[in-house]
């Protein structure tokens, strides 16, 4: 049963331990990677959440083996070309599912439908469909042009010369083409060079990316962050199994309570080793005053108690490289002894909600004085006095859900609408959340 909310009282300490779920990131490329690939893979430590379940889903209807396994891991049974040529798919609000298949679908061709919820139609994918349709590949928009849903059919894929595809909007379209390449470059015998236009957002994505194919055997040729260039002879190969890193995104909120809470907070699963650019969080709670140590594999926080009267360092940083842990420094923004700014996150008005303007409300509600543009959102915390008992709604966000969580550390209990739409990608957040903190 969904709860349509979760009461929060005032905490004042945060302890413990944590084991992070599957990356959500790393789980949707591995699975699509996993697909495109000759032999078997066993995927282990695989996320169990809204966006990985749509993955599985559709792939199976596409055709692809997949078994899974007592001990949660999960068998893909893989090939260059999906066995099934015709089909509609429903891919919900997951970005890391829709974006990849598009291209995926589209240079193999076929007849296939591709929707989601209504704010997935409402995430742009033009720039990627365009490059596409550079291509050769036949993608047809079957609502407001430059969004889906979208209809694939057959077309003639040419890598000749070059595709370009704009990098300010999202990573995600770059990925896409990056992760189909392989499929084109094989069956037409040349290489094929991704040319990005303008600034590329996100990047520490992109790293994320060329790691996976090259473990799945495709070397990437990298100029800088303005050319791939996808090799004639590649070919997706299984590696045998595959380990999930734990979520840095999600590693975000714990390491916060240890920074509020006092701690001392471990969350295990990544680490000094991870290939996750949000694992830089930690980075940016040790700028505010946070004490950090690393392992290879976990990450601990300490710091001060925030419902004793302590502050957080107050800052005004570039976010662009970890946009989904940048909402977790927003909300800390709220212990902080100055305004906070956060500059270049423009990605943050595509993702599951317009996560500037809600943001912008939410915080409000609390009593935080709150300025934000197109790229850019301030916030200044309330004085003790000024803080709000407050309903905050979620926006049918996993990320603002998980967020608004920190902000039971004030002096006001917190009302969190509908939080249960965590389940995108930690369906047991507030069960976790519960076992560290003292109210």
């Amino acid at each position: 049963m969904t709860r349509e909310y979760l009461d929060l009282q005032p905490l004042k300490r945060a302890q413990g331990r944590v084991v992070l779920p599957g990356s959500k990131s790393i789980s949707n490329r591995v699975l699509l990677l996993a697909a495109l690939a000759e032999g078997e893979t066993r995927v282990r430590g695989l996320l169990d959440s809204d966006d990985t379940r749509v993955m599985l889903a559709a792939l199976e209807t596409l055709g692809v083996g997949l078994s899974r396994q007592d001990d949660g891991d999960v068998v893909v049974r893989g090939g260059a070309r999906f066995p099934v040529r015709q089909a509609e798919l429903f891919l919900g609000n997951a970005g890391t599912a829709f974006r990849p298949l598009t291209a995926a679908l589209a240079l193999m061709g076929g007849d296939y439908t591709l929707s989601g919820v209504p704010r997935m139609h409402e995430r742009p994918i033009g720039d990627l469909a365009e490059a596409l349709r550079e291509m050769g590949a036949v993608i047809d928009y079957l609502g407001t042009p430059g969004y889906p849903p979208l209809r694939i059919g057959m077309g003639t894929i040419s890598t000749a010369g070059s595709v370009r595809v704009p990098g300010a909007v999202s990573s995600q379209f770059l990925t896409a083409l990056l992760l189909a390449a392989p499929l084109a470059t094989r069956a037409s015998g040349q290489p094929l060079r991704i040319k990005v236009e303008g600034d590329l957002i996100s990047k520490p994505y992109i790293r994320i990316t060329l790691n996976l194919m090259a473990r799945f055997g495709v070397q990437v040729e990298q100029h800088e962050w303005d050319e791939f260039v996808v090799p004639a002879d590649a070919l997706y190969r299984s590696p045998g199994h595959v380990q999930v890193e734990g979520d840095a995104s999600s590693a975000s909120y714990f390491l916060a309570l240890g920074a509020i809470g006092g701690g001392p907070v471990r969350v295990e699963g990544a680490g000094a080793d991870s290939i996750q650019g949000d694992i830089l969080f930690a980075r940016t709670l040790e700028e505010m005053g946070a004490a950090v140590t690393w392992g290879p594999d976990w990450i601990e926080t300490s710091g001060t108690q925030v419902a004793a009267g302590g502050r957080l360092r107050a800052f005004d940083a570039d976010f662009n490289l970890i946009p989904d842990a940048a909402m977790t420094a927003a909300a800390l923004a709220l212990y902080a002894d100055g305004p906070c700014r956060l500059r270049n996150i423009g990605s943050w008005r595509v993702k599951e909600t317009d996560r500037i303007h809600a943001m912008h409300v939410e915080l409000s509600k609390l009593g935080a004085q709150v300025r934000s543009g197109e790229d850019w959102l301030e916030v200044t915390s309330p004085a003790v006095q000024d803080w709000r008992a407050a309903e905050i709604g979620t926006w049918d966000d996993h990320r603002m859900a998980m967020c608004f969580s920190l902000a039971a550390f004030g002096p006001v209990p917190v009302r969190i609408l509908d939080p249960d739409c965590v389940s995108k990608t930690f369906p047991t957040y507030f069960e976790v959340f519960s076992t560290l903190v003292q109210a």
